[in-house]
């Protein structure tokens, strides 16, 4: 069923163009070495040769449960604004139960939506010229009957089911990923405090999508880029910043996604702080220059 839904979305809505302009102008060999990677390789192999759909949500879902599994952790929750018709939310539901199945995470999801469609645009910082009122409306019912247990979808306005959510996250299942799809500058500003609970709510470094940084007329001066620089000039220890070194770790370096993962950094984390943050061994350097 999987398969067959990758093969539908790779021919339409445009997405052979993307085939064509970022995978097979990457090396031939690797190509080459993903066929057998499909065929054979595990989950996580899969995520590194970008053979899911959706690798925006497989990498840092991902790099959350592996990171909460470093810490000791059981459990972490991963979250969606601007669910939409819920295509995303679905495929984010299914790539939590591989990546629970692969590392023994257990992996809440919850999606934050209107419900109603995009509000007015407030003004230029919004990109008027490519989003407009009523734009991605949900059909709630039939989404809602097709979610699987381990997804929520809160419905209203985020300044309002934001705080309700964040009292319900404790230290044991912290947040690990967001996803930030509300199109919107003034949209993106009401999102960004869902990271504004207390540290251990959060793991200490959580991968953070902005899906809408892309077209030609976004810049710092407008959209998400601007909403994340007021985050970070109001926070002196949580900071969002593109994911440092990503395209340089991927395997395929061509998919725009990369340009569209960042970081929140949570420098307030318990795991930042020099009174607790101790490893059982010393680091220790070898030199083979020394007799």
């Amino acid at each position: 069923m999987l398969q067959s839904y990758a093969l539908r979305r790779a021919l339409t809505d445009g997405k052979y163009r993307k085939i064509f302009v970022e995978r097979l102008t990457e090396p031939l060999h690797l190509n080459l070495i993903s066929a057998g990677v499909a065929l054979f390789g595990s989950y996580p192999a899969k995520v590194a040769f970008d053979l899911v759909v959706r690798q925006q949500y497989a990498f840092p879902i991902l790099f959350a449960a592996e990171s909460a599994r470093a810490l000791g952790l059981k459990r972490i929750a991963v979250l969606e604004f601007g669910v939409a018709t819920g295509a995303g939310l679905l495929n984010m539901c299914e790539l939590a139960a591989r990546t629970e199945a692969a590392t023994g995470i257990a992996i809440e999801v919850v999606g934050f939506d209107t419900g109603t469609g995009m509000p007015p645009a407030v003004d230029h910082r919004d990109l008027p010229e490519y989003f407009q009122e009523g734009d991605y409306p949900m059909d709630f019912e039939a989404l809602r009957r097709s979610l699987p247990g381990r997804c929520r979808l809160l419905i209203g306005d985020v300044a309002d089911t934001i705080p309700g959510y964040l009292a319900s996250v404790g230290p044991e299942a912290p947040i690990g990923f967001v996803s930030v799809d509300v199109d919107y500058y003034s949209s993106t500003v009401r999102t960004l405090p869902v990271l504004d609970g207390v540290p251990d709510q959060y793991l200490p470094i959580v991968p953070i999508y902005l899906d809408d940084v892309g077209m030609d007329g976004c810049n710092p001066w407008n959209g998400e880029l601007l909403a994340v620089a007021e985050f970070n000039a109001a926070h002196a220890l949580r900071k969002i910043a593109p994911f440092n070194l990503l395209r340089s770790k991927r395997i395929f370096k061509n998919a725009q996604w990369i340009d569209r993962m960042f970081a929140a950094h949570l420098h307030d984390h318990p795991s930042r702080n020099p009174a607790t943050a101790k490893r059982a061994q010393q680091a220790y350097i070898q030199n083979e220059y020394l007799r």
